[in-house]
């Protein structure tokens, strides 16, 4: 195993990781160098054609290092208390208030570190309350801050068997009620009046949908770009540090 640092230009740095991300998803360490940025995956070696494939002109440097036994939770150090509008989340290593939610992400992404989590947390709080559905819900945080702002029932379908248990043992920890489902969304995903799904663009454009939901919130995509579902046109748009999350209503 060794520490996979991908460096790239701080001017570019957003854009760099929206294009790594088949590389990034399963946790990454930013770390500022002067006016680069430094993306760290922990694992196995990936060859520098496919990083200057992904990042193109960003990339800068490639390094790589041995790494001390840990190493799946090193990115742990770098997690941070994080508020938007009423909800506050934070890991169960750091000290908060009694009503934050306490989300541990384990070896999975999800905690409310990612600009599109945060637009997603964002949105979720100007919504009717009803019930909810959550599309690759990884830790599950959206879906747990979902249950506690008053939406119910709560669904959620994540692939990863390890992000299922995972996003299980955060609600029993928050006191929330929410159906977490082992599925692929392309396939089988569950259906609400509100959906939301924080996924990549490939697999948001890659959704079927069976049933069109009153209110879809897609995340994952870079600003500027657009998704195009059937039967959905876009309501509204919210954009941070270069990404963008949509809401989406029948057109």
């Amino acid at each position: 195993m060794i520490r996979l640092g991908i460096r790239v230009r701080a001017a570019d740095a957003e854009i760099a990781f929206a294009r790594l991300e088949p590389v990034l998803a399963s946790g990454v360490e930013e770390v500022a160098l002067g006016e680069d940025v430094e993306f760290a995956v922990y694992g196995e070696d990936i060859p520098d054609e496919r990083l200057h494939t992904l990042a193109g002109d960003a990339l800068v440097a490639v390094t790589r290092e041995p790494v001390d036994p840990g190493w799946e939770r090193a990115w742990h150090d770098h997690l941070q208390r994080v508020t938007v509008g009423k909800l506050t989340i934070r890991p169960p290593w750091l000290p908060g208030e009694p009503d934050d939610l306490v989300i541990d992400p384990g070896l999975t992404f999800g905690l409310a570190a990612h600009p599109t989590t945060r637009l997603c947390l964002g949105l979720l709080q100007a919504l009717p309350r009803g019930p909810l559905a959550d599309w690759g819900c990884g830790s599950g945080v959206l879906a747990i801050a979902a249950a506690r702002l008053g939406f119910a029932p709560v669904r959620a379908i994540e692939i990863d068997p390890a992000a299922v248990d995972i996003a299980r043992a955060n609600a029993a920890a928050n006191d929330v009620s929410i159906d977490v489902t082992r599925g692929d969304v392309r396939l089988n995903a569950p259906h609400a009046p509100t959906v939301i799904a924080n996924l990549t663009l490939p697999v948001l454009g890659a959704l079927e949908l069976a049933q069109v939901p009153d209110t879809l919130i897609a995340s994952g995509v870079l600003a500027g770009q657009v998704l195009d579902l059937p039967g959905l046109a876009e309501r509204e748009r919210r954009e941070a540090y270069g990404w963008a999350a949509i809401v989406l209503e029948p057109a």
